[in-house]
Order: C-alpha cells, then structure tokens, then sequence
C-alpha cells in the first residue's frame, strides 16, 4: 500500500482528492495538511511514500517543501499540483525535486496516472513541458532566458508575483518573513534580469505577468467529480 501525502491549503480539494486517491487500489492518503508545518508534522509521524504538493500554500511558497523534502528524504516522491501556468512553474518544480506537475484544471483526469507513472520511476509532465525540458540539452541557457522571467530565482519569481498582486515592499517582507531591505535587492535583481529601469515598468510588468500565470489557467476542477 503506497501511503500519500495531500499539502494544499483549500480543504474541499484536499477532501475531494483524498477521496479520489483512496478509491483506487494500493492507495491510501494517510494524510493531509494545509501548510508546511503541518506538512513537516505529517511526515514525522505518518512516513508518506509520495506527497502531492500545492505551489500556493496561504501565503507560504510550496516549493520551498519540495526543496527541504527533496533534501532530506530522496525516496520520498514528490507531485506539484497547481492552479499555475505550467510553462512557468512546472521546470521548476522538477528542478526543486518533484517528479512531475500538474495543473488543478486537469486534476480529475490526469492525477491517478500521474501518480502511478512517477511511482513507476516516470517524470510526469505534459508533452510540451518534456519538449521544451529536451530541448534545454541543445540551446545556450542564457540566450534562451535574457530579459524574460526565466531568469528570475524561485524567490524572485516569488517576490515578482507578490508585485503583480498588488503588495508594497513592506507587504511582501512580511508575507516572505524577509527584511524590507532583503526586499528592495530583490526588486533591483529582478529589474536588471528583465531589463527593465523603473519602478513603474517593474509594476506593470508583475501585473500583466501575473494576471496570465493566474487566470491564464482557468478555474480548478473539483477533484472529487
């Protein structure tokens, strides 16, 4: 029996799929949390073979989990499921240590075999996420993210969407638990990495980027449907 972890943060998707996953054979969820300190608690006292990881945790950053699990327990596989732009998000993911992505739109039809593929040694992710991981091999990384948000860190992507949402610089330390100062560097990082020279671009561009990464998406499917 494979034992799974459920870390999202909307307990009607975690119901629904705890509910999914316990109906097929050789599951079991033996637990689910909302956040990274309940998830942290989970794993001590559960053991999960496998953890299905929500990007978004209420204010927390999920692939920050994916890196402390992928850290300190390897055998542990790991599944990212988002309401996210995959073209954004899922690279990272698998570079953070998760097996695969999937976007909460496609939950439904697609978590079973995504979970069975990755616990049969797979990466799972959609075709033209595996096309343009192949094709990595055969392109020069910086001339393929100049100026764009590829180039951006997982923490000043963070710090970028938090921009578009409309936080300050002294929102996003305290959502991201940083310094305002810690903050104002990422801004300028971000800034030179995507060319940009002023604060207003910076802003307009975080918005328009973050309006696509979230609505871009769609709305999430029920799982438990």
């Amino acid at each position: 029996m494979t034992k799974i972890l459920i870390v999202d943060d909307h307990p009607i998707l975690r119901m629904g799929m705890r509910e999914l996953l316990n109906q097929e054979d050789g599951f079991e969820v033996c637990a689910v949390a909302e956040n990274i300190s309940s998830a942290r608690k989970a794993i001590r006292e559960t053991g999960p073979d496998m953890a299905i990881i929500d990007i978004s945790l209420a204010g927390e950053n999920g692939l920050d989990l994916v890196k402390e699990i992928n850290g300190s327990n390897r055998n542990m596989a790991i599944l990212v499921l988002s309401m996210h732009d995959e073209s954004v998000w899922a690279e990272r993911a698998i570079r953070a240590g998760a097996r695969g992505y999937i976007m909460k739109k496609e939950a439904a039809e697609s978590i079973v075999t995504a979970v069975r593929n990755i616990l049969a040694g797979k990466v799972h992710v959609s075709d033209k996420i595996m096309a343009r991981l192949l094709d990595k091999f055969h392109v020069n990384p910086d001339s393929s993210t100049a100026c764009t948000e590829e180039a951006l860190t997982d923490r000043e992507l963070e710090v970028f969407r938090l921009i578009g949402l409309g936080l300050s610089t002294r929102e996003i330390a305290s959502r991201m638990n940083l310094g305002v100062k810690t903050i104002g560097t990422y801004r300028d990082r971000i800034k030179q990495k995507l060319c940009i020279k002023s604060g207003s671009e910076l802003t307009r561009r975080a918005v328009l980027w973050t309006e696509k990464d979230t609505f871009g998406s769609q709305k999430a499917v029920d799982v438990g449907k």
